[in-house]
């Protein structure tokens, strides 16, 4: 176990929680970007099977594996031919943004689940390893779908940061983008596991994720997280 533990980003005894985060985090986040394209016109995404809420559908092994092993990682990107949209640029950047906003959403029904615990004590007769089993499970929730709300706005692809830049630049700036496209994952990944360009660009980003955190806790009139 002590093995294992060194070449894991998380506790061990934490992974549970995180499976089961990333599980609805994924899932929700790929579900959003499949349906509302279906929504739109594009049927390419149903076809694949990906209008769905199955996390089997979603969820990428290495993806995944690396999130536990490295704090960072992806799901199946979910495929979309924006040229079938009525109006390609405009629905193009909803079905970029609902991702993200899709991982907010269950930030935020996470912080609901914390008011409505804090406010009718419910935990107070059970154990205390199932007290500390649920806020294990809510500080990641809502965490972790912060964090990936915040990692996916990075204008940099394959992120839905930059599928939304590309769709609102002009066009002729929109062709030189589409040439270095394919070295935008060389770049993702060297920013994710080199320290030095880690700590310059991502940890930055990240910081703003307690303010966020804390602004949503006090609209249910919670002050902090609890750790």
């Amino acid at each position: 176990m002590e093995v294992l533990e060194q070449f894991l980003w998380y506790p061990l005894e934490h992974l549970p929680f995180i499976v089961i985060v990333l599980a609805l985090a994924f899932t929700l986040h790929e579900f959003a970007h499949a349906y509302s394209a279906y929504r739109f016109g594009d049927p390419t995404a149903r076809d694949q099977g990906r209008v769905t809420l199955n996390p089997m559908a979603h969820l990428d092994p290495i993806g995944t594996l690396l999130i536990l092993i490295a704090g960072f990682g992806w799901a199946k990107p979910v495929p979309v031919v924006r040229s079938r949209f009525r109006y390609p640029r405009l629905m193009g950047i909803v079905v970029s943004a609902v991702g993200p906003l899709s991982n907010l959403l269950l930030a935020f029904i996470g912080i609901a689940a914390y008011s409505l615990l804090a406010h009718t004590g419910w935990l107070g007769g059970v154990s205390y390893g199932a007290r500390v089993a649920v806020h294990l499970f809510l500080n990641y929730l809502i965490s972790m779908n912060v964090l990936l709300f915040l990692f996916n706005l990075i204008p940099l692809p394959p992120l839905d940061g930059y599928r939304i830049i590309e769709d609102l630049a002009p066009s002729r700036i929109r062709m030189k983008m589409d040439r270095y496209i394919h070295w935008g994952v060389f770049v993702f990944l060297l920013v994710v596991f080199i320290p030095g360009l880690r700590s310059y660009t991502l940890d930055p980003l990240f910081g703003l994720a307690r303010p966020i955190i804390s602004g949503l806790f006090s609209l249910f009139g919670l002050s902090v997280a609890t750790d």
